[in-house]
């Protein structure tokens, strides 16, 4: 299985988000934390396209292999 674009980008805005959230949290900032979380939110359904978008293809690579 390859790992592809979305579930690369999907993870890396979840993770800032994440820190993002966390920063505001620290510093007491509803925006920051607001934002943080959102990013988050994007970054994990960006991933889940990237899954999905995967096993796709695996199912694609499976039917092209079969004998005809």
């Amino acid at each position: 299985t390859m790992i592809n674009k979305n579930q690369v980008e999907g993870k890396l805005k979840e993770i800032g988000g994440k820190i993002q959230e966390e920063f505001g949290d620290a510093i007491d900032s509803p925006t920051q934390e607001a934002k943080g979380k959102a990013t988050k939110v994007e970054g994990q359904a960006q991933k889940k396209v990237g899954d999905a978008q995967e096993k796709v293809e695996e199912k694609l690579d499976d039917v092209s292999r079969r004998p005809h």
